[in-house]
Order: structure tokens, then C-alpha cells, then sequence
């Protein structure tokens, strides 16, 4: 299947369209590549969008003036931009309040123009949403094709009969993010891809493609593959459908040929099955990808093969088993799901969906020890997915936040009853090949969960996903769990319990064969929670809440529940185990040592005084915030004080030493629960731990105190990105002292300018209640970090960002557009 960048669609040229109503220029490559095709084209229709942010008469009209409305490349965001006449997208008048993180929606437009050659005038063509928040309208040339009210489904409407071939064509997308609808920042916008799929009227239907693996070992697999095709033509079919599989290294291993007719309007389907030997089995630890390929041909007038359309379909070969008394076996194996929750939003970027960052939040989750991920509370993003695949990271696909019944007064509940088959049908059919994902989910923490009628939707919702999928198992997340949730988690296969570890015994005593898995738990619960798993064999994994940070939901890792207004400015969550710029906060160090895949030790101050103020009406039951400790020995003014040190070990014993002289060796196990306590006069220099097994050093860590900050230390993620208008290079921005230490007080304002190719799409810090914009090229560090995100141009060349700040060395580093 052939990808196509549209970035090279020049603005010169779409500026043109609109003005002049018709181009005299040359065809597009992409178009132009697209009617010399023999099969299938796929073209992103990322670039060039008209943007106006509020509502608009006739913004569908082809007659309508768009020339002075913004023109912005997707994915686009406009809750993550600066407010009108302000340096901030922070609002604390925002609709959604702290459970928006203070952002604002509202209503949006975006329309884009385009020519379509005159000889692609009996192909067939499609547009394709990934995803919109949310309550899209689209029109092609002033025609409504649809409303599409959920947020976080793709969907696509059949343009082919409203498209103008050899003239300009307009679609228009008018976006309502309105009202109080979510409990966690959304953002706002064409947030996923927008794709052209050009077609024959005979063609594959890659919805209708499903790949299973009904038989599995390590000596032989079954593989079948069920192919789908449409004739949207007006005469029959005489088709052939071959089937290519190919190995993990690309290396064709089987094939099959099945001759059908398919009659005008109507669909087809054909089923080939497939024994493979010896099959590369996909796992986190080898997440090895098959590749099957389906072609489709038909016979011409004369009886020769005439080439359609050809669709490739990744899957992975693997066998997922639960049980009560095995727990989740993968491929026969005996795992635990070592879990953490995510929201869909990508931080400083908000929840703009760039394939890079859908894969770096992968790729910083799976370095941190996690081996599954829960998607909350929606489905995400296909690059997302395809992260997954490919990195090994399995995944819990979360359908709903609610049913009919709200959670906030505009939610998704205004249209559950009539869209949630359509949604449903979306996730399962879009996402049922990724071997990432092991589990379906349902709905979390619905309300009617415990009413009869509850009980009736549950069985309904998990009978219609079985018939689309019935491949995988079914879950829902439940919070205040007790046996009158019983109904409800009788049509589960895997029981989702939320902050429930103390009711996994006597559960099990009541309902033996019930499987359980932890779908969130707090982080102040870490040790209780993974105890539970590590313990009860029918428990068979831990989902932290929340993996990583996220916006809104503003402060619960903190200042907790009950939310209140007067939360303001906070922004973030501040629960999660990696923070909002990907870094590693000191639960997710605690984590590396309840799991114990290696012997690691790691170091931490509480500060003398809070970090923040305290919320002296929190409710003893909200636990999302951690221990208050940072990684820092810089306490000026502590000199000769007491200041309390905890240090996380899975290591027999840990020993603390400062400026050289030991403080004392203390066992570390089970019964302190992996951490040791020390207090310790403070004085500048060396604070260093060391952990032990049988008396030898296997893992060691320090904090240092360090001088004023100097100097600006730049780090790329990756210096080479691809000039396709898409690819991000994160750029980690540091202030150290003279000999390179991190300055963990610094809070200097930086100033950011770029040259080359590429832009600074975003800025951020790990600062819970900043208000800066995520937009504008300069940020404040926080405990002396910050983060800038270039986006590459359509272009290859030398990209270079050059950071200064007053009374500090300017820096520079260079990241190469290829």
C-alpha cells in the first residue's frame, strides 16, 4: 500500500485556489501519483488547512472568504494554543475547569481545498478521519456528509459521487468541543490524520480484513485470514484474491488464490487459512510482526488478470490464556501485566497526534519497565497502536468513559444510545489486528454498573464485540467494588477492579473462578497494590494510575479530591509515573524496584519545607500523589539541619554516604517495603548510595550540589528526523553549574530561535501549575529542565536551535532534516 506525504502541496498554491475559485497549475504529486496508480493510493491530507477558531456563518459555502483564516498543518490542536490577545492558553474562566486543566474548547472550522485530475473520474475515493474532538460536521463541495459526535473514533464518509474531477474541490469541518463534556483535558480540533484513499470501485475493504491465530505453539500456527471487498460498480465481478504471507524478515512463506463473484453494491468475503512451522512468536520481549497481503484482481473482457487493489495487514503470531488458578499466560508462558494508565494527550503538544510522539510516549514507558498499557478512556491513536506492535508493549483498548448515564452534563452519554454500535464497530474493526492488543474494555467506572440495567447494556455491549472479534477477552473497570457489581462482572471474562487490592481474597474465597486485573490503582498503593499481584495467582496484572502524566484532572496527584476551582493555576495531573516531558518522577524509580528486573538503587531528598502548598480538606481515601521528595542536594540556608532521605532499593542492603563518610547500611526487603530512611545534617557536597548483595556494590547512585547555573545543556532525542513535514525531535533543555552539574533550583527564562527546515512546534516544562504558553519560543525551567519539540519542514537540510538566557552561555545543537 502506497503512502503519500501531501506537505509538498504548496500554500502558494492553495492561496491561489481560493482567490481565483480554480487552479491553472500544475497537478499536485500526490494527485498525480494517484491517477497513474494501478491500485490503491493512500494520501495524508495533513497539510495546507484553513483554521478559524470560533463560529462562522456558511463556513461549509464553497462561496465563503477563507483568505484570511490561519493556515495550519495537521494534527492541529487549538485548546494547546494562546488564547486571542494573550500569551497563555490558561483560562481560568475555561468552561471545563480543572478538569480541562484550565484550556479552553468552543467551536472551530477548518476547510481545505483541493484539485482532483480529471482522470481519476470513475475511481472511487474516500476521507477518512482518525480522529476529531469532537461533534464533527463535514461537507464536501457544500454537501453535509455527516455528523460524528465522539471524540476519539475514526470515521469516514464516501466522497466519490460529490467530488468535482479536473476542478477544485472543498471540504469543510466545523468542530464542537462545547460545554462541560470531559473529565480530563481533550483538546480540541482535526487532532489524528485526515487521509484520500482513490480506489477502483472493486476493492478491498481493509475494515473487513481480519488476521486471527486460532492455533498456537512453538512448532506450528494457524493462521487465518478473512479478506472483505466491495463492488461499488455497476456491473458483476469475476475476482481473484490472492494472499501473500511473509515472514518477520520479509521473506514470503505462503500464499493462497480463491476465485469469487461479486455482484454491484454488494460486499464479499473470503477466508484462506494458512499452517506456518515453527512461527516467531510475538511477545514484549520479541514483538516479531507477520505480514499478510492481500491482492485483488479481476478477469477483463479478453480473460486476462487485471491488477485492483492491494491491502498489507501486520499481525503477530501469539497466544493469550487467563485463568484463575494460571493467571495470564502469554504463548503458554506465565506473565504478570506490569501496567500503567494513559490519557491520549502528548503534553506540551496537547492532544495533537504525531506519529513520533504516539511512539516516544511507547518508547519512555517500555524503558521504564512496563510491559502494558490501558488506554483511558478511549481508543487511541493508530500510530499509537502500531508503537505498540512494533516495541512490544501490550494494551487494554477502552471503548467509553460512560454509557447512558453522565459523568458531566454534555459528555458522550447525549449519544450513547443512538452511536454507540457505530462506535464500537469503529475501535474493534479498526484495531482487532494489532497484537498489541490483548484485551477489550467496555467502559470505565460506569455509573448504572451496579443497576440491572447496567448488568442487560454490559451484555449487550461484550455479545456484540464477541461477534466482531471473538478472538480476545473482555473487560470493563469497576471502582467501588462488592459483590453488588456481581451481574455486571458476570458477562467480563477479565474482571477490571479499581482501587480494590483489599478485596482480591475474600473476592476470590466468594467466586473462585473470577480473574481479576488491577485496571487502576494508587501510586501511594504501589507496594500493597503489586503484593496483590505478586501473591494471588488470579491476579494477574497492576495498572497504575496513571503511567503517564497528563493535562487535567488538574492536581489530584497533589492537592487531590475534592476538585475544587480554586485549584487554579495547576495544570497537570501530577500523578503520573514518567511527568508531562517524558522524565522519570520517583515513583516510577520505586516501581523499577517492586518489579525487580534488575538491582537498582535511587536517591531522594524531602524538601524541609513542601513543595506545595497543602489541601487541608483532602479526602483520606484520594492517594494519586507520591511521597514529596525530589532528587536534589542543593538546600541552601539547611546548613547543620536535619533533612529526611529516602533511597529505593532492590538490593539486599543500601549504605548512604555523604562527602565520603558512611551514614549507615540498612537492609532493604519486604518488610521496610524496599525503602530505607536516614536523616541527615545537611552540608553541600556528595550524597551517594550504594547497594549491596552479599557485601559486593551492584548498583550505585548519587546527588550532588551544584554551583550557580552557567551553562545551557542541549540533548536531542533523535538528531536525524525525516523532512516529511511530520517528525519531531524532542530537544531536553538542562542549566548546569560550571563543571556540568544539573542546577535542580534553577528556574531561568530561555529564550529559544531556530533556523533550517523545521519549526518549534511546542515548549513545555514539568511545571504541575505553569501558566506559560506552549507555543511561543521561551519557557522558565523548572527544577532547571525544560523541553522544546522542532518539527521538521517538507524539506532536507540543517536545523539549528540555539537556546540563550541572561547571564548564561548561549547553546546550539543541530538536527539534520534527511
Amino acid at each position: 500500500m502506497k503512502t503519500i506525504s501531501f506537505f509538498t502541496f504548496s500554500i502558494s498554491a492553495l492561496l491561489l485556489l481560493a482567490v481565483s475559485g480554480c487552479w491553472r497549475g500544475e497537478i499536485s504529486p500526490e494527485f498525480r501519483v494517484a491517477s497513474t496508480a494501478k491500485g490503491r493510493t493512500e494520501i495524508l491530507l495533513d497539510a495546507g488547512w484553513r483554521f478559524h477558531r470560533g463560529d462562522t456563518a456558511n463556513g461549509e459555502s464553497v462561496d465563503t472568504k477563507d483568505i484570511s483564516w490561519r493556515v495550519v498543518d495537521l494534527p492541529h490542536d487549538w485548546s494547546i494554543e494562546d488564547l486571542p490577545g494573550k500569551e497563555s492558553a490558561i483560562d481560568s474562566e475555561a468552561i471545563g475547569g480543572i478538569d480541562a486543566g484550565y484550556l479552553v474548547g468552543g467551536t472551530g472550522w477548518y476547510r481545505k481545498v483541493f484539485f482532483l485530475p480529471l482522470n481519476l473520474k470513475k475511481k472511487h475515493i474516500e476521507i477518512r478521519f482518525d480522529g476529531v474532538y469532537m461533534n464533527s460536521d463535514v461537507w464536501i463541495n457544500g454537501q453535509h456528509l455527516g455528523n460524528h459526535p465522539y471524540g476519539y473514533t475514526t470515521f469516514k464518509y464516501d466522497i466519490t459521487s460529490y467530488l468535482r474531477p479536473g476542478r477544485k474541490n472543498l471540504i469543510a469541518v466545523k468542530v464542537r468541543n462545547e460545554g462541560h463534556n470531559s473529565r480530563w483535558y481533550s483538546g480540541s480540533g482535526i487532532y489524528r490524520h485526515v487521509w484520500l484513499t482513490v480506489t477502483s470501485p472493486v476493492h478491498l475493504d481493509p475494515w473487513n480484513v481480519s488476521v486471527t491465530t486460532p492455533v498456537v505453539d512453538s512448532a506450528k500456527a494457524i493462521v487465518k485470514v478473512t479478506s472483505g471487498f466491495k463492488n461499488e460498480s455497476t456491473i458483476e465481478a469475476s475476482s481473484i484474491i490472492i494472499t501473500y504471507i511473509s515472514d518477520p524478515q520479509g521473506r514470503l512463506i505462503s500464499q493462497s488464490e480463491s476465485r469469487f463473484k461479486i455482484e454491484p453494491g454488494k460486499d464479499a468475503l473470503s477466508t484462506s487459512d494458512f499452517n506456518i512451522s515453527l512461527p516467531a512468536l510475538w511477545s514484549p520481549e520479541k514483538p516479531l510482526l507477520y505480514t499478510a497481503a492481500n491482492e485483488l484482481y479481476v478477469d477483463d473482457r479478453e480473460g486476462r488478470r487485471v491488477f485492483l487493489d492491494r491491502v498489507e495487514t501486520h499481525f503477530g503470531i501469539r497466544e493469550i490464556k487467563v485463568s484463575s488458578t494460571l493467571g495470564f499466560t502469554l504463548n503458554g508462558k506465565q506473565m504478570v501485566l506490569k501496567g500503567g494508565c494513559m490519557h491520549h494527550d502528548n503534553g506540551p503538544l496537547g492532544s495533537a497526534a504525531f506519529d513520533r510522539a504516539e511512539e516516544r510516549r511507547v518508547e519512555l514507558m517500555k524503558s521504564s519497565g512496563f510491559n502494558a498499557i490501558r488506554c483511558a478512556h478511549n481508543p487511541p491513536s493508530q500510530a499509537f497502536l502500531d508503537a505498540c506492535d512494533k516495541l512490544g508493549m501490550m494494551v487494554i483498548d477502552e471503548a467509553f468513559d460512560m454509557w447512558s448515564e453522565p459523568k458531566n452534563p454534555e459528555d458522550y452519554h447525549l449519544y450513547f444510545n443512538d452511536w454507540w454500535k457505530r462506535d464500537i464497530e469503529s475501535m474493534v474493526l479498526r484495531d482487532r489486528n494489532h497484537p498489541s492488543v490483548i484485551f477489550w474494555s467496555i467502559g470505565n467506572e460506569i455509573p448504572e454498573k451496579e443497576k440491572p440495567e447496567g448488568a442487560i447494556m454490559a451484555k449487550e455491549i461484550a455479545d456484540f464485540v464477541r461477534s466482531l472479534d471473538p478472538s480476545r477477552l473482555i473487560t470493563s473497570a469497576v471502582n467501588n467494588v462488592n459483590p453488588s457489581k456481581d451481574s455486571y462482572f458476570g458477562v467480563l471474562d477479565v474482571c477490571g477492579y479499581n482501587y480494590a487490592y483489599n478485596s482480591y481474597v475474600s473476592d476470590h474465597i466468594r467466586v473462585p473462578d473470577r480473574v481479576i486485573v488491577a485496571t487502576e490503582s494508587f501510586p501511594l498503593d504501589a507496594f500493597d497494590s503489586w503484593m496483590g499481584v505478586i501473591d494471588n495467582r488470579w491476579v494477574i496484572g497492576d495498572f497504575v494510575w496513571t503511567g503517564f502524566d497528563y493535562l487535567g484532572e488538574a492536581s489530584i496527584g497533589w492537592l487531590g479530591y475534592p476538585h475544587e476551582g480554586s485549584f487554579f493555576p495547576w495544570t497537570h495531573a501530577f500523578c503520573g509515573d514518567i511527568d508531562i516531558c517524558g522524565l522519570k518522577r520517583p515513583q516510577s524509580y520505586y516501581r523499577d524496584v517492586l518489579w525487580n528486573d534488575t538491582k537498582t538503587v535511587s536517591l531522594f531528598v524531602q524538601p524541609p519545607v513542601p513543595s506545595f502548598p497543602l489541601n487541608p480538606k483532602k479526602e483520606k481515601w484520594s492517594r494519586w500523589e507520591w511521597h514529596d521528595v525530589v532528587a536534589s542536594w542543593n538546600w541552601e540556608g539547611y546548613e547543620g539541619k536535619s533533612i529526611k532521605v529516602e533511597a529505593y532499593s532492590s538490593c539486599q542492603s543500601a549504605e548512604l554516604f555523604l562527602n565520603g563518610r558512611s551514614l549507615g547500611r540498612k537492609a532493604t526487603n519486604r518488610q521496610n517495603k524496599w525503602i530505607a530512611l536516614w536523616d541527615v545534617k545537611y552540608a553541600p557536597g556528595v550524597l551517594e548510595i550504594k547497594g549491596y548483595e552479599k557485601n559486593k556494590v551492584v548498583s550505585s547512585s548519587i546527588l550532588q550540589t551544584a554551583g550557580a547555573a552557567l551553562k545551557i545543556r542541549l540533548n536531542a532525542d533523535r538528531s536525524e528526523i525525516k523532512a516529511d513535514g511530520q517528525d519531531l525531535s524532542y530537544i531536553s533543555v538542562e542549566l548546569t553549574d560550571k563543571d556540568g552539574n544539573l542546577n535542580p533550583v534553577a528556574g531561568n527564562l530561555i529564550n529559544f530561535s531556530i533556523e533550517g527546515p523545521g519549526s518549534i512546534v511546542s515548549v513545555g516544562s514539568s511545571d504541575p501549575a505553569g501558566t506559560e504558553s506552549f507555543k511561543r519560543p521561551y519557557r522558565k525551567v523548572y527544577h532547571g529542565k525544560c523541553l522544546v519539540i522542532v518539527r521538521s519542514g517538507n524539506r532536507s537540510g540543517v536545523i539549528k536551535l540555539k537556546a540563550v538566557s541572561e547571564g548564561i552561555d548561549s547553546n546550539e545543537i543541530i538536527i539534520r532534516s534527511i
